[in-house]
């Protein structure tokens, strides 16, 4: 099932979402009583997903306005660094020279601010002099269902919900000044996501396809199960000591193909449109200005 947030006649609310019919159902006509946001969607959702009933008639999903589909998450997003072997080489010589032998044995785990989020199709506004190395960042994000706390690897697929994609849009110059990469990763606007979330029971996310195209060209191409620390070992880290609660959002790590990787660097300019796909998911695109 694919659950989207829906700007439709003055409210944003969360639905079920038909991709290929293009029709949506308010959850609050299908549950009696639910007025919550995608958060609580997520939380309740094994309470009430017996009763999302969508065989009654659709709305046109046409007539509707996409956002990201946890438009404010409640905590700062996990973020996964150097979790593609292609893309940990291309970075060897610059973001990744200073790792040492630990980040062989563990994962890099940052955050991005919840404020940076916004829709599948909303404008990143590039942040003129404060930085001029923009990246671009396609990924896979796990959204969390059931929360726990030191969660271990072999029981970490039953807290997923589902899925969804984000660009990490980063900037490189302010990544590379602090030793801590959150300040380069978290300008408003940083954090496209969507369209929509995927349950897990219809989607495999240890095996899908992650692509990014720059202005139509192929920069990115990878697939999960190249991931260096996958799955579960990215839910076991980051509930070590953490609670995790559900909606909570671990994006898992990006393919090679960054513009930093590329030979001169590739930097986003004004009016460039990023487009990410993912196998099962959809399509996230955005243009940079």
């Amino acid at each position: 099932m694919k659950f989207a947030t829906l700007q439709h006649r003055g409210r944003a609310q969360p639905c079920v979402v038909d991709a290929e019919s293009k029709l949506f159902w308010p959850i609050s006509e299908m549950v009696a009583g639910f007025h919550g946001d995608m958060n609580q969607l997520v939380h309740d959702y094994q309470k009430i997903k017996d009763q999302l009933d969508i065989s009654a008639p659709g709305r046109d999903l046409r007539g509707a306005t996409i956002l990201a589909p946890i438009p404010r998450p409640r905590r700062n997003i996990f973020c996964v660094g150097r979790n593609y072997h292609a893309h940990a080489k291309e970075l060897a010589a610059s973001v990744f020279k200073d790792n040492d032998k630990n980040a062989q044995s563990w994962p890099i785990v940052f955050t991005k601010v919840p404020e940076c989020v916004i829709g599948p199709s909303d404008r990143v506004a590039l942040p003129g002099e404060i930085s001029g190395q923009i990246d671009y960042e396609a990924e896979l994000a796990i959204i969390i269902g059931k929360g726990g706390k030191n969660i271990s690897r072999h029981a970490a697929m039953d807290h997923v919900f589902g899925y969804t994609i984000v660009n990490d849009v980063t900037a490189r110059d302010v990544q590379m000044r602090h030793q801590q990469w959150d300040m380069g990763k978290s300008f408003d606007t940083f954090c496209p996501m969507g369209p929509w979330i995927v349950t897990s029971d219809e989607l495999d996310g240890s095996n899908t396809r992650v692509r990014c195209w720059v202005n139509g060209e192929l920069r990115q191409d990878g697939a999960t199960p190249d991931l260096i620390f996958d799955l579960p070992a990215l839910i076991e880290t980051c509930s070590r000591g953490i609670t995790l609660f559900p909606g909570d959002i671990i994006a898992t790590g990006t393919p090679a193909g960054v513009g930093m990787g590329m030979n001169p660097p590739q930097y986003l300019k004004n009016g460039d449109v990023v487009r990410i796909e993912i196998d099962g998911i959809g399509v996230l695109e955005n243009t940079f200005n």
